[in-house]
């Protein structure tokens, strides 16, 4: 039995928080405040002083480069996991979950290379140990492709 209580402001509220989160861009118009000679100058919050709102003036390329580092890989999702999922206590509270449903977590089991043509080499996830598939390889010319720009200083 699971007690779910009616969210504040009903689902359509529900969506549009979680929107806001989920489908943001990494800075938006109103935080922009001047472009000039190249310059870009825009808003943002100190969080070392109180969330004190102030200016920073930055180069139009280095601006796009600290943009670009918002833009995720092909793949990859935004949304983190939070609760019993969350990274900081899910070694903890994922067994405990586990126990209080009355399910035993399936058992790792170690593989061993062997020299038989069905086998595939299996890999363990260091985190949780749940198995890992291998899906796709890249050259180091690849991961380059799909790192951020680097800013080179002018001579």
């Amino acid at each position: 039995m699971v007690y779910l209580k009616r969210p504040f402001g009903g689902p359509p509220y529900v969506v549009h928080y979680w929107g806001r989160y989920t489908h943001r861009v990494a800075i938006s118009n109103r935080r922009r405040v001047a472009f000039r000679d190249g310059q870009i100058t825009f808003r943002w919050r100190d969080s070392a002083h109180h969330n004190e709102q102030k200016l920073l003036t930055l180069s139009s390329n280095e601006f796009l480069r600290r943009f670009l580092l918002h833009i995720l890989p092909k793949g990859f999702v935004r949304i983190r996991n939070f609760g019993f999922l969350a990274n900081r206590k899910r070694a903890e509270l994922l067994p405990l979950c586990f126990h209080l449903f009355g399910a035993t977590p399936q058992p790792q089991v170690e593989s061993h290379p062997s020299g038989t043509k069905n086998s595939s080499p299996s890999w363990r996830c260091p985190r949780c140990g749940g198995p890992m598939k291998v899906i796709e390889r890249f050259t180091a010319a690849e991961l380059q492709l799909r790192s951020p720009p680097k800013v080179t200083a002018a001579a």
